[in-house]
């Protein structure tokens, strides 16, 4: 008798749960009753994702028809990605919808007061609207200082949330962007900001570029940057599939890990020192001749002449400018002086022998020549032996035959050169052509299930969903905007195997701008669009320091606790007490929400009126959510909101039409883009809709359209992103997703495991869900085959080209084979391995961290990046002898961020109770610690207490000849819970606040700091 997965699972479903926790002292009878709904009537069966991580795990739940509460929530075992498995987090779900810590509603704090109130939702949202037009009307700019038109509302600000559904994201944005924000910022500007530029100037898109299931392809798999086995558990068993069939793993961390503990080798090395390390790779694989050479020359920019105005001194690329006193930014370059020689088409000219000296290559192999393996030990504090031997493993992967894969997180993005590790590694992969190929890639690990997506629908303040432009305040009409954004994709589109995508900008972008305002012309559209101030950025850090300073009245703080998760949150947490309201939205009270009563704030001196609005959990709505793979999944409502909670999108749309109404009776500033927003069709009778905001971020034809011959009817949706129009006659809310929700239905709701034989040997899963861009799974995968259209390993074949058509993945462009480059987002269509691009050099350099125990290193007399952003008024600790300690932060399994809703989880709160520290026995002996002592954490920004935790997984590293000591922490903590302050405080209070040059993302994975017994 033949028996599924499924059906086993569903038998055996009792004497499973049985097992798994008759060991923790729980009682089994609720958890066998629950197990055995499955067949029962009174109980109905969703499916939904995961709400934590974005490896996007599957789950089904299980709600009681009478109570419509949820009684069950377990691993969905059809799922392709999870197979029914869930981690700690994702197996306790069930425990933030089922909690009593929930607000049963709305809440008010008055200013001065020292309590909260509960209020109805109509007067919450009442009051809310009055502040944004009273604070909108009196700050609102329609000119900037050079008196360029800006359109736009200064007086408040945002940070939203990763964890919104991809609608809501949409919606989110639109009314921001309506109401005129500039200051508009979230939860991916401080963990994989820098990922974005760093893989958008490699490859041409900034997301993971394959998929979980493909990790398992693999030949080494290289887990540096994060610490997968914990963090992301079940993306994990798809390394250890790898290993099944030979795989290498290889764990390079400050820490020895759960993930070092499976690895066949690890290497410990001082925390910020990752370039300094893949420098020593890259000069390696150069040496000894291990690049894949017809990869090299046929798809990446290795053999592009560089102009003679390029150069590079002392830790310093040409064109450098110290930034003024009062500039964030330390400097700035001239990157005009980075270009490639050109020929009289102005298209690049080329070497394919790699011999010229001003080629990418030679000038490559001559910046890491100075990485040699006893200079990057020097710095790094690694074990040669060991060193050598992660050289020869990974570059090992350079044959055709072979793949090798990188599984990074935010031990690489959050430094002040996080975009440069991600970019280093970059390069590496395309010199071994590990790009498009099955178990290779550049894989992000992002850390919240919407991070991807709510950067793909734009609630970060430089780009537009799709990530089209934000314009800036000398974009000074339409016209000029497209012009200026399309120009350089033109002039490479001169080179006929240029395919220069970006050069369809404006049909995109018209797209966006009819999905926001349908009814209006697109110029009037684009000019309600809020301009930045050329050259002026408003990250994270600028806007908790502008708020600081007093510069907003309003702030949303949506699903975010940036009292905690932060870097130097103590600031942050007096900037909320300049302001006049917040409104924060969240699942439980939280840090950020009563910061007002929490340690060292006295009420009775706070101004601040706080609006708490109680949202739904995940499983308790319907929408979309992207993974770190790009997989759109729908996931729908189980459980009924508990007590008088909304869900986001809900919550949004009325609070819109709330300020729309008070425009209509009262009048006010700038009206236009409040009146014409696309508001009306983001709902039904019901209110919010989800399918609604689906369909219109996919798009419709807004008039009949014949293109090549075919008429498509207005009120149509538009079936692919080719088919949008710059004429206004398709609106787009996200060209990327076009093609998500078309006339045969909602892609994203597809659960059909169903492959043809070449894409089931590689696990594509193309009819599960949908996945962006077109479905297709593997990003550059023309890249995998030659110039014939042969694969580079004919024995895992991503696409092949049968003479007549390509056949597996969805081809990146379904020209033949040597039409067209394969790179084909950039403007010269190859991969990247000199990135003129950036704002920190073409070729990453090892800089210190801001905060360093070294004066200078090796390397250059450049100490730290030139280009980062830092606030002159702030201290960095340098070499100081009171903090002698390098410090790093880190995440653990049981808790999530900063553990907001993992805290009110009893099960993960009782196994992770309270903040610690790792120190070495060697430091712990040096300062009379023990195991379990309590000590005290201090930085340059203020204290906190943990728990000593001693252990051998930390060792003190040799550097240039000087013991240094690394000790370490988790962030998840918080004053709020548990409510008995025995949980300690956030880590993030130690932190400085200085970023990367690219993104402004913080630099939280390292500080120096001091330890002493309590």
């Amino acid at each position: 008798m033949h028996i599924s997965r499924r059906s086993f699972i569903k038998a055996t479903a009792a004497s499973g749960i049985a097992a798994a926790f008759g060991g923790l002292g729980l009682s089994l009878v609720p958890s066998v009753s629950q197990a055995k709904l499955l067949p029962l009537r009174w109980a109905k069966q969703t499916t939904s994702v995961c709400c934590f991580c974005a490896v996007g795990c599957g789950l089904l739940v299980h709600t009681d028809k009478t109570s419509h509460r949820a009684v069950n929530v377990e691993g969905n075992p059809d799922h392709p990605v999870n197979e029914g498995s869930l981690c700690s987090k994702g197996a306790s779900i069930y425990q933030v919808a089922e909690n009593a810590e929930r607000p049963a509603t709305p809440m008010y704090r008055a200013p001065y007061s020292d309590a909260w109130q509960p209020v109805s939702w109509d007067w919450a949202l009442t009051e809310i609207a009055r502040r944004i037009k009273k604070d909108r009307d009196a700050s609102f700019r329609f000119q900037n200082d050079m008196g360029l038109t800006v359109n736009r509302c200064d007086g408040i600000a945002s940070v939203g949330s990763a964890a919104l559904d991809n609608e809501e994201c949409w919606v989110f944005q639109s009314i921001l962007r309506a109401l005129g924000l500039v200051w508009i910022e979230h939860q991916a500007r401080i963990c994989h900001s820098s990922t974005v530029p760093a893989l958008a100037e490699s490859f041409g898109r900034g997301a993971m570029t394959n998929h979980w299931n493909d990790i398992q392809h693999s030949d080494c798999v290289l887990v540096m940057g994060s610490n997968a086995a914990e963090n992301h558990p079940i993306s994990f068993k798809w390394v250890l599939r790898a290993m099944e069939k030979g795989a290498k793993l290889i764990s390079i961390d400050p820490r020895f890990t759960r993930t070092s503990a499976k690895a066949d080798l690890y290497v410990q090395i001082r925390a910020g020192t990752d370039i300094a390390v893949l420098g020593g790779l890259i000069n390696y694989i150069i040496e000894n001749d291990l690049i894949q050479r017809d990869y090299v020359v046929s798809h990446t920019n290795a053999p592009f002449l560089v102009s003679d105005s390029f150069s590079f001194k002392d830790g310093l690329f040409s064109g450098y400018k110290a930034g003024s006193k009062d500039s964030h930014y330390q400097g700035r370059y001239n990157k005009s002086l980075w270009d490639f020689a050109k020929d009289e088409n102005g298209l690049p000219l080329k070497d394919e022998t790699l011999a010229h000296p001003r080629c990418v290559y030679q000038l490559l192999k001559k910046h890491y020549s100075r990485y040699d393996i006893d200079t990057v030990v020097s710095v790094s504090g690694a074990d040669k032996q060991g060193l050598l031997e992660f050289y020869r493993q990974y570059a090992a992967t350079g044959k055709p035959d072979k793949a090798g894969t990188i599984m990074y997180a935010m031990g690489w993005t959050q430094h002040t050169v996080g975009t440069q590790y991600i970019r280093t590694m970059a390069m590496v992969q395309l010199l071994l052509g590990n790009i498009g190929v099955a178990g290779g890639g550049v894989n992000a690990l992002r850390g919240e299930s919407n991070v991807q997506g709510s950067t793909d629908h734009a609630l970060l303040w430089q780009s537009l969903p799709g990530y089209l432009a934000v314009p800036d305040a000398t974009h000074t009409s339409y016209k000029k905007h497209l012009e200026i954004k399309t120009a350089p994709h033109l002039a490479a589109a001169k080179d006929p195997k240029s395919a220069a995508w970006w050069q369809y900008y404006p049909k995109y972008m018209a797209s966006f701008l009819k999905s926001m305002y349908p009814q209006a012309e697109l110029a009037d559209a684009y000019n309600w669009l809020p301009k930045a101030d050329q050259g002026k950025t408003y990250t994270w850090l600028e806007l908790f320091d502008a708020m600081h300073d007093g510069e907003f009245k309003g702030f949303f703080a949506w699903g975010q606790n940036p009292a905690c998760s932060g870097a130097h949150a103590g600031k942050n947490r007096e900037a909320m007490a300049k302001l006049d309201w917040m409104v924060n939205v969240n699942i439980f009270d939280n840090e950020t929400g009563s910061f007002w009563r929490g340690p060292g704030m006295q009420p009775e001196k706070i101004k601040t009126e706080v609006f708490f609005l109680p949202c739904c959990v995940s499983i308790e709505k319907e929408g979309s959510i992207t993974n770190s793979g790009r997989w759109m999944q729908w996931r729908y409502a189980g459980p009924d909101p508990r007590g008088a909670a909304r869900s986001d999108g809900h919550i949004m749309v009325e609070l819109m039409e709330k300020v729309r109404a008070l425009y209509a009776e009262e009048g006010g500033t700038f009206t236009a883009p409040i009146e014409a927003l696309s508001l009306d069709m983001w709902r039904d009778q019901k209110g919010y809709n989800p399918h609604n905001v689906a369909r219109l971020i996919n798009g419709t034809f807004l008039r009949d359209v014949t293109i090549k011959g075919t008429t498509y009817k207005k009120g149509q949706q538009v079936p692919s992103f080719a088919l949008l129009q710059d004429d206004g006659s398709t609106c787009s809310g996200n060209w990327l997703y076009c093609a998500s929700y078309t006339d045969e239905g909602n892609m994203g709701e597809r659960q059909s495991r169903q492959q043809s034989p070449e894409q089931e040997k590689l696990g594509l899963f193309p009819n599960w869900t949908w996945c962006w861009p077109l479905n297709r799974r593997i990003l550059y995968n023309r890249a995998s085959c030659d110039l014939t259209g042969k694969p580079y390993n004919p024995q895992m074949p991503v696409i092949s080209w049968t003479g007549e058509k390509w056949t597996g993945d969805v081809p990146d462009g379904g020209w033949k084979p040597g039409e067209k480059y394969s790179f084909i987002m950039k403007p010269h269509g190859h991969g990247r391995i000199y990135g003129p691009g950036l704002e920190d050099g073409p070729f990453p350099e090892h800089y210190e961290p801001m905060e360093t125990p070294l004066k200078s290193h090796p390397l250059s007399r450049q100490r730290s990046n030139p280009a980062c952003l830092s606030f002159n008024d702030e201290y960095k600790a340098v070499a100081d002898p009171k903090f002698p300690y390098v410090a790093t932060t880190f995440r653990v399994t049981e808790h999530w961020q900063t553990g907001l809703m993992t805290r009110h989880m009893p099960w993960l709160l009782e196994a992770q109770p309270q903040m610690f520290v790792e120190l070495s026995e060697e430091l712990a002996r040096k300062l009379g610690v023990g195991n379990g002592d309590k000590v005290v954490v201090e930085s340059a920004r203020g204290s906190i207490w943990a728990v000593g935790m001693v252990t051998e997984r930390v060792k003190p590293l040799r550097i240039l000849g000087k013991t240094v000591h690394q000790i370490s922490m988790p962030w998840c903590f918080g004053w709020f819970m548990p409510h008995d302050g025995s949980g300690g405080d956030s880590s993030n209070l130690l932190t400085a606040a200085v970023g990367d040059a690219n993104t402004g993302i913080p630099e939280t994975k390292v500080f120096m700091a001091n330890v002493r017994k309590a």
